[in-house]
């Protein structure tokens, strides 16, 4: 059976604590122990990479983390540019921040840019996204959707992702903005494919097919695959979406989740009887 993630993702629902315990950032500069390249600061889904850069540059500098760089993307010929593709070669952890997702995919989608984003996941570099960043990093994003409404038959805007996690789609802000029913649209028409939301100032961090809640809000996983009944179809779109069958399981921090089987599972924890 083909793995879910073939590395180490950290997926974050977005507006992650940065000035109080910044329990999921610390986690996120935890990964550079025993590792000696950068953490990179990808801004490439923002219209103001300078901002993104400096807020995140203090707040890493605080958890004391020394090597820090920029990956500044705001053309599409800059992801053919060397200096950018040695800034990728030299990353431990590279750091997508948020904006806007069809951005991060239409600058980079088919470069040597993302070609060498995928060699160097493949290599043990962990990719960690934030809001839009969380979104690329599945096979299929959601680009938009109705916030707080119920879900329509055929109204979702969905659109290639990275693919650095198969067969799901996640969105973000989830609890916050409302995202169930664009989620629940998303999983009607890829039944196949299991919809995870995640909450603001949560995050999941996927280690090939296993995956750990961390942060302060809940995850959300919506699973499809025993639908006995969808009235999805292009016909009619705006109609209300009708489902049978959709499971639905709720995590928070420290809870898991097996990507293979589908099923969350709480780890083993061995007890002194003398204690």
């Amino acid at each position: 059976m083909d793995n879910y993630c073939d590395g180490k993702l950290i997926i974050i629902g977005g507006a992650e604590d940065k000035e109080g315990r910044k329990e999921i950032l610390k986690n996120v500069s935890l990964e550079l122990k025993n590792k000696s390249k950068a953490l990179t600061i990808a801004t490439l889904a923002t219209e103001y990479p300078k901002e993104a850069w400096d807020k995140y540059k203090k707040v890493f500098s605080e958890l004391g983390v020394k090597n820090l760089k920029v990956l500044d993307v705001s053309n599409r010929k800059d992801s053919f540019d060397e200096n950018n593709l040695n800034i990728v070669r030299d990353s431990s952890i590279i750091f997508f921040t948020g904006g806007d997702q069809l951005r991060i995919t239409s600058l980079v989608g088919g470069t040597p840019l993302f070609d060498e984003f995928n060699k160097a996941f493949q290599e043990g570099c962990v990719l960690v996204g934030t809001s839009a960043g969380a979104s690329i990093m599945s096979s299929t994003m959601i680009v938009k959707g109705d916030d707080e409404k119920s879900p329509r038959k055929c109204t979702l805007k969905m659109a290639p992702g990275f693919g650095f996690m198969k067969k799901v789609i996640i969105d973000q802000h989830f609890a916050q903005r409302g995202r169930i029913g664009r989620l629940l649209a998303g999983i009607a028409q890829n039944p196949e494919t299991l919809g995870i939301g995640i909450d603001e100032d949560t995050a999941i961090v996927v280690d090939k097919n296993e995956i750990k809640v961390i942060g302060n809000g809940a995850v959300y996983f919506l699973d499809g695959a025993d639908l006995t009944f969808s009235n999805v179809s292009e016909k009619y779109q705006e109609e209300i979406l009708s489902m049978y069958n959709v499971k639905m399981h709720i995590l928070t921090a420290g809870n898991r989740f097996d990507l293979q089987k589908r099923v969350p599972f709480e780890e083993e924890i061995t007890r002194n009887e003398n204690s």
